[in-house]
């Protein structure tokens, strides 16, 4: 059923425990969801309701170091896609789809690359470029905290870790009317607009449960970001589709289009009036039905 959410500890090839959420028609079309930066894998209710009338069983994960899932020392942005096969085995699922949302959005097109046939398609919602990406200032646009915080992830390990080991006790405490604060010079007014109500309390949720462990989640995804990412996006020979935001100030709207132009064979979705948040929110639907044009 749409409304009963199973979180279960699945182990990996190299025997790793990572914590999964499944939420949907146990029959349903398979779609792996990947959370973004800082998060722990939870998955939003409206999403999987969404889904839920298209037939579409959701699945989500907290990244090695996230939440209750054991940390991976040194993993690139490639190595979730064995992560995410070992999930789909443990659960009996051959082929499905996958979208990632914001630092999930590499990590969709990896699954898409290393994976080949298993996926059906794959979205990626406000994703990251490379951060080496030829001809794309990566930083440009971006709001001051997302600048100050790859500013430390260039500087090196040591940096990296002080500066996230201070901001992580307000993440722990995030609280919906919190995060209006917290994100800052991020939020474009289209997307303070969207940080509300159950959305909001979503946010803190996945924020707070990120860091109940420590901040290695966190961590390695930002190093994981900056370093090669581990697989060609040329390689990519699956349906990928490239949404971004044209307000968006976390990820700014020229990595859409940078990703967009050089994804092997990918669309673009650019909106030029949404967001980070806003473009989750009201187009998720627009991206569960392109997804499952591929179906079959």
């Amino acid at each position: 059923m749409s409304g009963v959410y199973e979180t279960v500890q699945i182990a990996t090839v190299d025997g790793r425990r990572l914590e999964v959420q499944v939420a949907g028609p146990e029959d349903g079309r398979a779609l792996v969801f990947h959370v973004g930066t800082p998060s722990a894998g939870r998955l939003f209710a409206p999403m999987v309701e969404a889904g839920s009338s298209w037939g579409v069983r959701h699945i989500t994960y907290s990244r090695p170091g996230y939440g209750g899932s054991q940390r991976h020392a040194g993993r690139s942005v490639a190595d979730c896609a064995a992560d995410v096969a070992a999930i789909a085995d443990e659960l009996g699922i051959d082929r499905f789809m996958t979208a990632g949302w914001s630092g999930g959005g590499p990590h969709a097109l990896a699954c898409a690359a290393v994976l080949g046939e298993r996926v059906i398609a794959a979205a990626s919602i406000a994703g990251v470029a490379p951060f080496e990406a030829d001809g794309l200032d990566w930083l440009d646009g971006m709001g001051q905290e997302n600048i100050d915080e790859f500013a430390a992830t260039a500087a090196g390990d040591a940096e990296l870790l002080a500066h996230l080991e201070r901001n992580a006790p307000s993440m722990a405490a995030a609280t919906a009317a919190g995060l209006l604060a917290g994100f800052g010079d991020l939020l474009c007014e289209v997307d303070r607009r969207a940080l509300t109500g159950e959305f909001a309390q979503y946010l803190a949720g996945c924020t707070g449960a990120a860091v109940e462990n420590g901040i290695w989640g966190w961590f390695d995804d930002d190093i994981a970001f900056y370093r090669a990412w581990g697989f060609d996006l040329q390689d990519i020979s699956r349906p990928v589709t490239i949404w971004q935001g044209g307000q968006d100030r976390f990820v700014p709207y020229a990595h859409g289009q940078w990703l967009a132009r050089n994804v092997a064979g990918a669309r673009g979705e650019l909106h030029p009036g949404h967001g980070h948040l806003s473009l989750v929110v009201e187009s998720y639907g627009e991206i569960l039905e392109d997804l499952l044009a591929h179906v079959g």
